[in-house]
């Protein structure tokens, strides 16, 4: 598992910030070199070909590159809009950490710096004729750059921010946080099933949030310097106050620094993140599906195809065994499949009971998803059943939808293994 500044390195590098300074110091640097790198160039080339107007042409892209990256900013802040309005908020954060579109606006801005500052260096006569020509061949391939940002950007734009481009970000982020949980079931960690044993002793937390990473090297280390064992309460993704305890230390007794740092091991945020929490995939998904349901939206095609993306994810499910255990002093929890299928499906059989086609979908979900893991996900499935099935009896159907109902509950419950 990732260490926490590691962790904290790889959340910064998706913010688009990132590219955008990057490729602005690039493009500073690039102007800044052009003195430099001049005396290198063939004589001949320099000759006859530094006589070209590169001001105007820098004047232009000056120009044109501001008002393409207002524009372009202006287009993907709509889209992350329509996504939050139409899909739900939790899934704006992915479409903020698209590459395509932190790539193109880091171009775009990248331009116009560059053709600022090599307008400002080309009116302060810094530059000799080499100079003026090796400026003009950087701002040849700074054209190029713009011309093919701009291409992907308007092929971009064909599905970005659509629902069917969030529910494709939200399912495969969702489904890399579940697969990387599975390869590490326990983060690294011992087991842990069961109460936590009586003797251990409870560290709460200091601060209101969720949990958002866990540092399991850090703990153990931290473990191995006051040989104690620990045992996480508090996986990533649960919220936590000054009263949740988030492990607890047995065999020895810790000191205040100690203890402060097993809680700094902890990363607490505003807002629950894709990374180490495999369920919060799976409930933001479930979230899009209840608001496509609701009589405001009247969507059920989109719950119906939700409910197969999460029968995909799901499907994926491997039962824990042979986990290498590479921090023995850290117990871990795993994560329930009973947990992760309520947060799936749950809400679907609340919000659509009233929907018969909805309903239908999801008991062929519970039974293949029944089948494909039956001692993972089997108890778990009929009990979402019956509750379905209540759900959609007080909802209103008329008979003939409810008997053809429970036809298929009796359908899925026969094949569905015990």
């Amino acid at each position: 598992m990732d260490s926490k500044p590691l962790w904290i390195i790889r959340q910064s590098l998706k913010k688009v910030w990132v590219r955008v300074v990057s490729i602005a110091l690039l493009a500073i640097l690039t102007v800044g070199l052009a003195p430099v790198l001049a005396p290198y160039l063939p004589t001949g080339l320099s000759t006859s070909l530094g006589t070209v107007a590169v001001d105007q042409i820098l004047t232009i892209l000056a120009s044109s590159m501001l008002v393409v990256t207002t524009f372009s900013l202006s287009i993907a802040v709509s889209a992350f809009s329509a996504a939050a309005n139409t899909a739900t908020p939790r899934a704006t954060a992915l479409l903020q950490e698209d590459p395509t579109t932190q790539n193109v606006l880091a171009t775009f801005l990248g331009a116009f710096l560059f053709s600022l500052i090599g307008l400002i260096a080309l009116r302060s006569d810094i530059y000799d004729r080499a100079g003026r020509m090796l400026l003009f061949l950087a701002t040849l391939a700074v054209v190029a750059l713009v011309i093919l940002a701009l291409l992907r950007w308007i092929s971009h734009l064909m599905t970005f921010g659509r629902m069917d481009d969030t529910l494709d970000r939200v399912e495969q982020a969702a489904a890399h946080s579940l697969e990387g949980r599975l390869a590490q079931p326990y983060l690294g960690g011992q087991p842990l099933y069961g109460a936590v044993p009586q003797d251990a002793v409870p560290v709460l937390a200091l601060n209101t949030g969720y949990i958002q990473h866990i540092d399991i090297n850090a703990l153990a280390e931290c473990a191995e310097a006051i040989d104690a064992e620990l045992y996480i309460d508090a996986l990533p993704g649960s919220f936590v106050h000054e009263a949740v305890n988030m492990l607890h230390i047995r065999g020895a007794k810790a000191s205040e620094d100690q203890v402060s740092e097993l809680r700094r091991a902890f990363t607490l945020g505003k807002e629950r993140t894709f990374s180490q929490d495999p369920r919060f995939g799976v409930i933001v998904l479930s979230e899009i599906a209840s608001r496509a349901l609701s009589s405001a939206v009247n969507d059920p095609g989109t719950a119906i195809s939700v409910i197969g993306r999460l029968v995909r994810i799901l499907s994926s499910w491997t039962d824990y065994t042979d986990s290498a255990v590479d921090y023995p002093a850290v117990h871990v929890p795993p994560v329930l499949p009973a947990d992760i299928m309520y947060d799936a499906f749950r809400p679907i059989a609340r919000d659509g009971a009233a929907l018969v086609e909805v309903q239908i979908r999801l008991h062929k979900a519970l039974k293949a998803l029944g089948q494909i893991a039956p001692r993972n996900f089997a108890p778990a499935a009929a009990s979402l059943s019956d509750y379905a099935l209540e759900r959609a009896r007080s909802a209103g159907l008329n008979p003939a939808e409810l008997s053809t109902l429970e036809a298929a509950v009796v359908e899925s419950k026969a094949i569905m293994p015990s």
